[in-house]
């Protein structure tokens, strides 16, 4: 099989595995049906492996599929590389980016920053997908994530741009109701709002333990939970009113905290600050269009209030 034809059976691979189907993947290819199917058939040969399932509702990856798509998208971005550093285009960058955040910050403080940098690259384009799960960046085809958390070793590169606490707060109001706790185990005779992301069960709250017995000691408490939410926003709001103490990260509350309307307690038995990190992969051999990205974005957000920079 010619080099040129090989090419094009990887991209109508990625094409399929992005639309789920042969059909809508030959429409943004503007290939026919027919030659997308024995592109897919000839890779398939050629590798002696399946990469899809077909039925008559849809295409699915199979396992072997799975892993070899993330070689595809990293070898064709490395084309486009290439071929963009030889036509002299790193001065006008193009093509599309993929970036991930959690829900939240996303929305408040990388939303505004890739709306910008659209601005400032207009060749560009931007897909986000902000949500609050770990993106296994190179399986779902992301270039650029932003991490609140301490990074396991990887073949990721991390910029680190700041750090945010883990907070408890409370309304004033719930306060002069139900009085100020002083130390973790007074939580035990409060209501408390609860945060899980997959919608379980909360889990206990931890904080370090202040003794002799060595830094990764933890105290452990489980306050009478009121609500246990879904969304961060929907804990925040609970305790607005009153509900309950609830915990957040220090950005997601800041505005609440400045105004008054929550107030932090416990503040004496806070964990560690939390690092915030861009990660992307490849390193100096990533693609320009990424670097470009990443240097922009850790510039703003190192300027932001809400991260701690110590």
């Amino acid at each position: 099989m010619p080099a040129v034809d090989h090419l094009e059976t990887l991209k109508a691979f990625v094409g399929v595995a992005d639309a789920k189907g042969f059909a809508p993947a030959a429409r943004k290819l503007q290939m026919s049906p027919p030659a997308v199917t024995r592109a897919i058939a000839a890779l398939e040969r050629r590798l002696g492996a399946q990469l899809l399932e077909r039925s008559t509702r849809s295409v699915r990856l199979t396992e072997i599929g799975e892993r070899f798509l993330g070689d595809c998208r990293r070898i064709l971005a490395e084309l486009d590389e290439a071929e963009a550093s030889a036509g002299g285009a790193h001065a006008s960058l193009r093509g599309e980016l993929a970036v991930t955040a959690s829900s939240m910050f996303g929305r408040l403080h990388v939303a505004p920053i890739l709306l910008d940098f659209l601005v400032a690259y207009p060749d560009v384009s931007l897909r986000t997908f902000f949500v609050d799960r770990v993106v296994h960046m190179l399986d779902e085809g992301f270039d650029v994530a932003v991490r609140i958390a301490r990074l396991p070793d990887s073949g990721l590169t991390a910029v680190r741009v700041g750090s945010v606490r883990r907070v408890v707060i409370a309304s004033p109001a719930y306060l002069a109701e139900r009085g100020t706790p002083h130390a973790p185990g007074d939580l035990a005779a409060h209501d408390a709002i609860g945060f899980s992301p997959s919608g379980g069960s909360n889990v206990p709250w931890s904080f370090p333990a202040h003794s002799s017995a060595g830094a990764d000691r933890r105290e452990i408490v489980q306050p009478r939970m009121r609500l246990v939410a879904n969304a961060s926003e929907l804990a925040i709001e609970a305790a607005l009113h009153g509900r309950g103490i609830a915990r957040a990260l220090s950005y997601q509350v800041d505005a609440e905290v400045r105004s008054g309307r929550l107030v932090i307690v416990l503040g004496d038995h806070e964990p560690e600050p939390i690092p915030v990190h861009l990660v992307y992969m490849a390193g100096r051999k990533a693609p320009a269009k990424v670097r470009a990205l990443v240097d922009f974005a850790a510039e703003r957000l190192r300027r932001e209030p809400v991260l701690r920079n110590d």
